[in-house]
């Protein structure tokens, strides 16, 4: 297990290099979905300490123990949001990347204001405009941004897309990246374990690697 950690730390490094940006400028998101603790131990063990999960009920059920255990975790939502899950979802995670609608957006800084707690959002972006993929349309992300950030005052750090399968992913990284750019925005989490090196290439600044640290999803 910490052999992948260590090829994937590896190839970050080696990516980032190859496209003149600092490797430090980079981080790992390590996905542990669907992996339970003595799974996630390992990678715990060897340094990790910035997680990803999709759903809140998982990862209550295991990160508040992992946590008494690890001092420095970050525990990253990567999957889509119920308006009626961010109460748990503002208690558990540091950073929701999946901020995606202007009704998530409200409760969102409702709750923080009620739980005296920051949480820093990323906007996901539907950046192949699919039907079956969360994320804001990329046409009404200005006016997104300005309730997000002007009216609502949310934390939002950066960008976040998941680009559409089976074709080439860095035109809709370099898109996401121009987004960004005109917003402002400092992070981009874009890039999963297929294309992470091309994600680095084009300006992301994390990437969520799952299946090549942990194998397979069960």
């Amino acid at each position: 297990m910490t052999s992948t950690l260590e090829t994937v730390q590896k190839n970050i490094v080696s990516a980032a290099c190859d496209a003149g940006r600092p490797p430090k400028d980079i981080s790992l998101i390590a996905v542990s979905k669907t992996k339970p603790p003595g799974a996630i131990r390992p990678i715990l063990d060897a340094g990790q300490r910035i997680f990803g999960e999709n759903k809140i009920q998982e990862a209550a059920a295991k990160w508040p123990e992992l946590r008494q255990e690890y001092d420095g975790v970050e525990l990253h939502l990567i999957g889509p949001l119920q308006s009626n899950k961010v109460r748990q979802a503002v208690q558990l995670f540091d950073v929701i990347e999946t901020l995606d609608r202007p009704k998530l957006a409200r409760a969102i800084a409702r709750i923080c204001g009620e739980e005296d707690k920051s949480v820093i959002c990323y906007i996901q972006v539907n950046i192949g405009r699919e039907a079956q993929k969360s994320g804001i349309d990329p046409d009404a992300l200005d006016g997104f941004v300005a309730l997000c950030r002007d009216e609502l005052m949310l934390p939002v750090a950066g960008l976040m897309c998941i680009p559409p399968s089976g074709c080439d992913p860095a035109p809709y990284f370099i898109m996401l990246r121009k987004m960004a750019e005109r917003h402002g925005f400092k992070e981009l989490s874009m890039g999963m374990s297929a294309d992470y090196q091309t994600a680095i290439a084009c300006g992301a600044t994390s990437v969520r690697v799952g299946t090549a640290l942990f194998g397979a999803r069960e």
